[in-house]
């Protein structure tokens, strides 16, 4: 091929095989969930992440344009995540609808546990930094939570028709109540290191429930 046609190269150190690339891409993605749970979009450098998983700075920009990108890219995921954590308990059908919200939130509580709280919830997380990031993230943020609210909302209608929740309920407002005040909780949880807040909005949540 003629130099002068060929295609344009993308910044960045190319990887030696097309598997390098999937892999490598993988590793960053996975680096950046565990540190965005743990701080804030803005203050976590592209070194640090790069320094888990030991890539060298020229390559980030081959696997992604931007920390933008890269970014919109750890919402997308973390939100396909949680959905299917979500769907898991949420679609049991082993137990009744509410079984299957109260199973959800013991499981989330235990999760939080098993890093000692200091990892939350990275969609909470860069809420909390809306006037400091990209205009893109808001508009991904807001499409995850109505996402979660919306499954959420399913499995309420499901105890509606199961009689353990009243016929009248609004279902989209209570969903809606729900995410409002469990990402507050685990804002807190993370601050005191401790359930107690995820358990006490828990308690009041389900107890607020209209009966069937």
């Amino acid at each position: 091929m003629d130099v002068a046609h060929q295609p344009p190269r993308r910044r960045g150190r190319p990887p030696r095989q097309r598997e390098d690339l999937t892999e490598t891409r993988e590793l960053l993605l996975r680096a950046g969930l565990e540190v965005l749970t743990e701080k804030g979009f803005s203050s976590t450098g592209i070194d640090e992440i790069l320094g888990r998983v030991s890539v060298p700075k020229g390559s980030f920009y081959h696997y992604f344009d931007s920390k933008e990108a890269f970014g919109l890219d750890l919402i997308q995921r973390y939100g396909e995540f949680f959905a299917r954590k979500l769907d898991r308990h949420l679609r049991n059908a082993a137990l009744s609808p509410l079984s299957r919200l109260r199973a959800f939130v013991a499981d989330a509580t235990d999760g939080m546990a098993r890093h000692d709280f200091r990892r939350g919830c990275l969609i909470g997380n860069l809420g909390q930094e809306t006037g400091t990031l990209p205009e893109s993230f808001r508009a991904r943020l807001k499409e995850t939570f109505e996402d979660w609210q919306a499954r959420f909302g399913a499995c309420l209608v499901e105890a509606q028709k199961a009689g353990e929740l009243a016929p009248d309920a609004d279902t989209a407002r209570l969903a809606a109540f729900f995410w409002i005040g469990w990402e507050g909780a685990v804002l807190r949880a993370k601050l005191e290191r401790s359930a107690r807040p995820l358990e006490v909005f828990a308690q009041f949540f389900f107890a607020g429930l209209p009966k069937g």
